[in-house]
């Protein structure tokens, strides 16, 4: 009998429901919402890179690495564009029409705008933002970069009274105007929020969970310590205690800060679940190297309690770079101290278990995985004063694939050999979104 119309439609619903997962398989899933999303494999990987005096240029610099099956330049640097002078490069993101990558300068708080859509391969500068600190009313360190609608949300460090941790959010639109300041809750300055036991004012990340009108932000610390000897702050008692201990739940919409939790020992990287009714996020504590569950209960209200240790906490892996699985099964933790990546089993985020670890390198730092998981990469810089020294002082990009069992190195690219400097964050680039 020959199918009704109806039948036919279903079926042809059906089949393309079952292929749409198939053009998804790509893209960080850890990146904004509001982002455009890559429906291929990624091209090129985007390296925000810190320059070292008599290396190269010695200046910062985006470096392109072809990561396309079958290129003849596979695995190669393919191009890099320098910015001139070393300004601690650090974080950067893409606007939500993915056509700008900005990038921060934590030292001279400069922002780089780099265009990535003329030609995805060799991005060039496009703009620089100068005058942040004026502009914000003071705020320095523009950390973490966020797509929103138009607009790019800017998590800072500190400021220009005192280099100390109390800092800011601020807004530009994506033409690179300054819009707003919203400087982070005190004791003093909560603005109605309700506070666990401190309100430290610190920041880094952000994550934003749309559907509940909720904005994440979380907590290190200030220009006096992240631009001192890491050895040198390490002796300093006063300097170990200038890190953040908090998280904030805001309105989102509103920018106005609702609950100021209790999460001691610098709760670093945001990473929210994303599959339906997954009201919950995981952060990972620098000096306490612990995985914590920040959640929504019953009544509706945000909670943070930590639910893992990461490695030996007595030995300080130092957790740095998380990235969760697009199922929220799975949590990727890198640890500084020890060059160790580990994944732990988030099935239940109130019970994360490790199942895997392997170490990439003396020190490593971030991590970025595909949408279908299935490949990682790493770079092994935190702070040019952070970072090691002599031969465990190791700046490389590393690419693995990950069949669910074990990390497989697929190349390996020595930053320091190829006079590019220390290798930071990374970025997704294809040529697929500006046919």
């Amino acid at each position: 009998m020959k199918p009704s119309p109806a039948v036919r439609w279903i079926v042809l619903v059906a089949l393309l429901t079952a292929l749409a997962p198939a053009a998804a398989r790509a893209d960080e899933p850890c990146q904004s919402p509001y982002v455009q999303k890559i429906t291929g494999e990624e091209e090129f990987v985007y390296v925000w890179t810190l320059g070292v005096e008599g290396m190269g240029d010695g200046s910062d610099k985006l470096v392109t690495i072809d990561v396309r099956r079958g290129s003849s330049t596979y695995g190669q640097v393919i191009h890099s564009v320098s910015v001139g002078g070393r300004h601690e490069a650090h974080h950067g993101g893409f606007t939500d029409d993915r056509r700008y990558f900005w990038a921060g300068g934590l030292d001279t708080s400069k922002i780089f705008i780099f265009d990535v859509a003329t030609d995805p391969a060799r991005p060039r500068l496009h703009k620089t933002i100068d005058d942040f600190v004026r502009a914000s009313g003071g705020v320095v360190g523009p950390h973490t970069f966020y797509a929103l609608p138009g607009r790019m949300m800017i998590a800072a460090l500190s400021n220009n009274r005192d280099h100390g941790g109390h800092t800011a959010l601020v807004e530009y639109s994506n033409e690179g105007k300054y819009v707003a300041t919203h400087w982070m809750p005190l004791a003093t300055t909560a603005n109605g929020a309700r506070i666990e036991k401190v309100a430290d004012g610190y920041g880094y990340d952000i994550r934003v969970l749309p559907r509940k009108n909720v904005m994440l932000t979380s907590s290190f610390t200030g220009w006096s310590n992240y631009m001192m000897d890491f050895g040198q702050m390490l002796k300093d008692p006063e300097a170990m205690k200038r890190f953040g201990q908090t998280v904030v739940v805001w309105d989102f919409h509103a920018r106005k800060p609702r609950t100021v939790l209790h999460v001691p020992g610098s709760p670093l990287e945001i990473r929210f679940a994303t599959q339906p009714g997954h009201n919950y996020a995981f952060t990972t504590t620098a000096l306490t190297s612990k995985i914590w569950l920040i959640h929504e209960d019953a009544r509706g209200e945000w909670q943070a309690k930590p639910v893992a240790d990461i490695g030996d906490p007595a030995t300080i892996p130092l957790p740095v770079a998380i990235t969760l699985s697009a199922d929220d099964r799975t949590l990727w933790v890198d640890s500084f101290m020890d060059g160790t990546v580990r994944a732990f089993d988030v099935s239940d985020p109130h019970r994360p278990r490790e199942i895997y670890s392997k170490r990439i390198g003396s020190q490593i730092n971030m991590v970025s995985q595909s949408w279908d998981g299935k490949r990682l990469y790493f770079t092994s810089s935190v702070l040019a004063r952070w970072d090691k020294k002599a031969e465990a002082d190791e700046q490389f990009f590393k690419a693995y694939t990950w069949d669910g069992k074990a990390l497989e190195e697929r190349f390996a690219l020595d930053f320091a050999k190829l006079g590019l400097g220390r290798a930071h964050v990374m970025r997704f680039g294809s040529t697929s979104l500006y046919r």
